[in-house]
């Protein structure tokens, strides 16, 4: 299991917060409880102040900054994710990009995509089932959110548009995509994973279930968040129904964990800071969560390039 850097680690705890701020003592207590060594925690608060990711208030401590609101804000509301589909019609969402660039922008652009599920079927040619609420002008503006920060149209990003009325074959191939069976079989292993921790949460030391859960729950949500929502014509939906239901309840553990550690910080705990290293996608907006309370932080694509 991949272990937190100085920087996912203060990203993610930071992203439990809806309101407030969180102390320096604060992330350098919890990097030691995962074995990040108190310079490194310093140097990287620096880093990420400097670039945007952090700002810090008045007296010194510090929040999730404008750089990366937008994509926390869409990742904490990954309880919803089983809401953001509807029925397919066999249509396809389509961004073709004839200029593939190179760089910072490219990354950023290819990170998008796989963030909302897209898969290139030609160079420069990626698609996805229509199935995503919002439809295509949803998605066209959450594509350039994510690939650029700003609510505009993006050139770098290419052209989203509909497909319809694929010929078979094409069809079958863009159906073919996806690895369905082994997108089933993750969230199928992530369900067993969590099961096992919840009986390790109950056996633990305070510090060990602050750890515990901050590593299991974390990656899955980071599957969750991911995860492309494909229609049922494509995968069946019961795995991943049932993981999502099973992390709710997991979540709760984990805020459960965190909370005294949280509250001797001034911090806002209804939440479980957990860890959201391993994904690099850029900086994005999205929509506040609906819940008044801290919440879940996100996987951490925070990352510039």
């Amino acid at each position: 299991m991949l272990q937190p850097t100085a920087s996912s680690l203060t990203l993610d705890l930071l992203s439990t917060l809806r309101r407030g701020t969180m102390s320096v003592r604060a992330l350098i207590e919890a990097g030691s409880l995962l074995g990040i060594e108190e310079n490194n925690i310093r140097v990287s608060l620096a880093r990420l102040y400097a670039s945007g990711r952090v700002e810090r208030d008045d007296r010194g401590r510090y929040r999730l900054g404008p750089a990366v609101a937008a994509i926390s804000g869409r990742l904490r509301s990954w309880r919803e994710i089983g809401q953001r589909q509807i029925a397919w019609r066999g249509d396809w969402l389509a961004v073709h990009c004839a200029r593939l660039g190179r760089g910072p922008a490219r990354r950023r652009r290819e990170r998008a995509l796989e963030f909302l599920g897209f898969r290139e079927i030609e160079a420069g040619f990626s698609l996805r089932p229509d199935n995503l609420r919002g439809g295509l002008d949803g998605a066209r503006e959450q594509l350039v959110s994510l690939a650029t920060g700003v609510n505009a149209t993006d050139t770098a990003l290419g052209r989203v548009f509909l497909v319809r009325d694929l010929d078979p074959t094409s069809d079958m191939e863009a159906r073919s995509l996806w690895d369905a069976a082994a997108l089933a079989d993750e969230c199928r292993a992530s369900l067993t994973d969590l099961r096992k921790s919840e009986v390790r949460l109950a056996n633990s030391t305070p510090e060990e279930a602050m750890i515990d859960s901050f590593l299991v729950g974390g990656r899955v949500l980071r599957q969750l968040v991911r995860h492309p929502l494909l229609p049922q014509e494509i995968l069946t939906p019961a795995p991943l129904n049932d993981l999502l239901e099973a992390m709710k309840h997991y979540d709760t553990l984990g805020r459960d964990a965190w909370a005294t550690f949280l509250a001797k910080h001034d911090v806002p705990h209804r939440a479980l800071p957990l860890d959201t290293r391993a994904a690099d996608l850029a900086y994005s907006s999205a929509a506040s969560p609906s819940r008044d309370e801290a919440v879940t932080p996100a996987p951490s694509h925070y990352r510039s390039n």
